[in-house]
C-alpha cells in the first residue's frame, strides 16, 4: 500500500517535466549517485541508488572552480533531505533517494509558493521551525552570491563581467537587505535594522514573503539550473530567467568598470518595462567622454529610453530611468514609467506617485529656464538634478520628492559629481539613425537643413565617435 502512495506522488511530480526534462534529471541523478561510490552497490543490483552530500560536493569540485559556492551546495542538500517520503522509516537519512531528488526539483522549479516553502525553510535552517531574521538574511545573501557566481562561471553574464562592473559584494548585501525589507509580520509591521535580525518569523510569514518577492524563486531556479547544470537550456525558461541579466553593449575593451554591480543590474533591470529588459548599451561615461554637459547631451539625445547613474564625491550611487528619448527643450517630458533609484548605500527603486508629471527634463543654452538634466520634483527642487555647469547637482526631498516619493539620494543635498554613466535600454530607436555608422543627419541633408533653418546647430558635430556596431559583446 505504502509503496503505491509513494509511487503515485512521485509519478505526479515526474509528470510535471517534459520527457526531455525527465531524462535530463535522470542523467543528473545517475551521475551524482555514481559519484557517491559505495563499493557494495555493484553486487547488490537491488541496492537503490542514492545521492550523498559528498557526491554533490564532488560534482562541484570535479571542476577546476566550483560552479556553486560550498554553503549553497550544503543548502541544496538540506533541501533535498527535508523531503519526507510516505512509507519511509522515520528519521532523516543522510542519503537522498531518487524520489526526494525529483520532488525537490519539481517543487522548486515548477511548484507554487506553498510547495516551495517547506524546502526553503530547511535550506535556511536544517532544524526548520520559526527562523530568525539573521538566518533569512544569510540565506538571501548566499542565494544572491551564488547567482552572481554561477552566471559568471557558466559565462552567462552576456557581456557583463566581474571585471567591468563594480565589486559585487556590497551589491549582494544591498540587494539582500532590499528583498528582506519585504518581510511582514502577521500584524503588517515590517521590522528593520537590528530588530529585523533578532525577530522570529514563522512559516506562514516566510511563505507570504516568497510569494510576494519573485526574485527568491527566480534566483533558486537559476542556482539549480545553472549550478547543477540541469534543465538549463530547455525552452520553457520564463522571461524572468531569460532577461535576468540584460545583454551589455559598448563597455567591452574600453578599460572602464561600470558604476553598476551585477546584483544592482539584475534588480534595476527587473523594474524596467518588459520590452526593454533584454539589452543595455553604454551611451555616455564621464570617464570615457569627458566631464562636459554638451558632451553628455550629444551622446544621449534621441537615443530612446535610458538609465542614468551617477556617483557623488561621497560615494553614493543613484540615478533614474527615463522612459522616453531625452530631448533638449524647456518642458518636462517622459511618462509614469520613469523612476528614480538608489544603488549605494541602499538599493531601492522609487516609482511615480501621481502627484505631478515632472518625470524628466533636459535643457541647455537657455536664458530663461534652468539648464541641466533633472528628474522629479520641480525647478530648483529636483529629486535628481545635474547642472549644466557640469559637476554640480542636487537631490532635494524634504521629506520626499513629490513625483517619485524618493528620499534624498545623494550624501549631501547639494552634491559634487564624481562620475556618471548613461545606458540606452532596449533596442535603439530607428530615429537614432545608426544605419551604417551614420547619423540620420548625414543620411538626410533635408533634415539637417530644416534644423539649421530652425536655428538649431548640430550639437553632435565633431563630438561623435565611431559608433560601435551591435556585435555580441559576449
Amino acid at each position: 500500500k505504502m509503496g503505491n502512495a509513494e509511487s503515485n506522488a512521485y509519478q505526479n511530480h515526474l509528470s510535471r517535466f517534459l520527457p526531455e526534462e525527465q531524462s535530463d534529471i535522470d542523467g543528473l541523478f545517475n551521475t551524482l549517485s555514481g559519484l557517491g561510490g559505495s563499493s557494495g552497490a555493484k553486487n547488490a543490483k537491488a541496492a537503490k541508488k542514492t545521492v550523498t552530500l559528498a557526491a554533490l560536493q564532488a560534482r562541484q569540485s570535479a571542476h577546476t572552480r566550483e560552479p556553486l559556492p560550498e554553503p549553497m551546495t550544503v543548502r541544496l542538500y538540506n533541501g533535498m533531505k527535508s523531503i519526507d517520503l510516505p512509507g519511509k522509516s522515520s528519521g532523516p537519512s543522510e542519503q537522498i533517494a531518487k524520489e526526494q531528488f525529483v520532488i525537490f526539483m519539481s517543487n522548486l522549479l515548477k511548484g507554487n509558493a506553498d510547495e516551495k516553502i517547506s524546502i526553503i525553510m530547511r535550506m535556511i535552517a536544517k532544524t526548520g521551525g520559526p527562523l530568525k531574521g539573521k538566518q533569512i538574511q544569510e540565506f538571501t545573501e548566499d542565494l544572491i552570491t551564488s547567482v552572481v557566481h554561477v552566471l559568471s562561471y557558466r559565462k552567462e553574464l552576456k557581456g557583463w563581467s566581474l571585471e567591468n562592473t563594480r565589486d559585487a559584494s556590497s551589491g549582494v548585501k544591498a540587494l539582500a537587505s532590499e528583498l528582506l525589507s519585504e518581510l511582514k509580520l502577521p500584524d503588517g509591521t515590517k521590522p528593520v535594522g537590528s530588530q529585523l535580525l533578532e525577530t522570529n518569523f514563522d512559516q506562514s510569514v516566510i511563505e507570504d514573503w516568497v510569494y510576494r518577492v519573485p526574485q527568491i524563486s527566480v534566483f533558486l531556479s537559476v542556482v539549480i539550473r545553472q549550478g547543477l547544470h540541469v534543465l538549463h537550456s530547455l525552452p520553457d525558461q520564463t522571461n524572468d530567467i531569460l532577461n535576468l541579466v540584460p545583454h551589455c553593449k559598448g563597455i567591452k575593451g574600453r578599460g572602464v568598470a561600470s558604476l553598476f554591480d551585477i546584483p544592482a543590474i539584475i534588480y534595476i533591470n527587473s523594474h524596467l518595462p518588459a520590452e526593454l529588459q533584454h539589452k543595455w548599451q553604454l551611451l555616455f561615461s564621464s570617464r570615457l567622454h569627458g566631464e562636459s554637459f554638451s558632451q553628455l547631451c550629444a551622446h544621449i539625445v534621441n537615443k530612446g529610453p535610458c538609465i542614468v547613474i551617477l556617483r557623488d564625491v561621497d560615494g553614493f550611487l543613484f540615478g533614474g530611468f527615463a522612459s522616453h528619448s531625452w530631448e533638449v527643450k524647456p518642458q518636462f517630458q517622459g511618462d509614469n514609467r520613469c523612476f528614480l533609484f538608489s544603488v549605494f548605500p541602499t538599493l531601492a527603486v522609487y516609482t511615480y506617485t501621481g502627484y505631478n508629471d515632472h518625470y524628466m527634463y533636459l535643457n541647455h543654452g537657455q536664458q530663461t529656464m534652468p539648464n541641466g538634466l533633472g528628474m522629479g520634483g520641480q525647478h530648483g527642487y529636483f529629486g535628481l538634478w545635474i547642472d549644466s555647469d557640469y559637476g554640480k547637482g542636487h537631490s532635494k526631498a524634504k521629506p520626499r520628492c513629490t513625483t517619485y516619493n524618493s528620499p534624498q539620494l545623494s550624501a549631501k543635498e547639494d552634491f559634487t559629481l564624481d562620475a556618471m554613466e548613461v545606458w540606452a535600454v532596449g533596442d535603439t530607436p530607428e530615429s537614432a539613425g545608426k544605419k551604417g555608422k551614420k547619423s540620420i543627419l548625414d543620411v538626410d541633408p533635408q533634415a539637417q537643413a530644416l534644423l539649421e533653418m530652425a536655428g538649431k546647430s548640430r550639437q553632435s558635430e565633431g563630438l561623435r565617435e565611431p559608433i560601435e556596431e551591435d556585435e555580441d559583446d559576449d
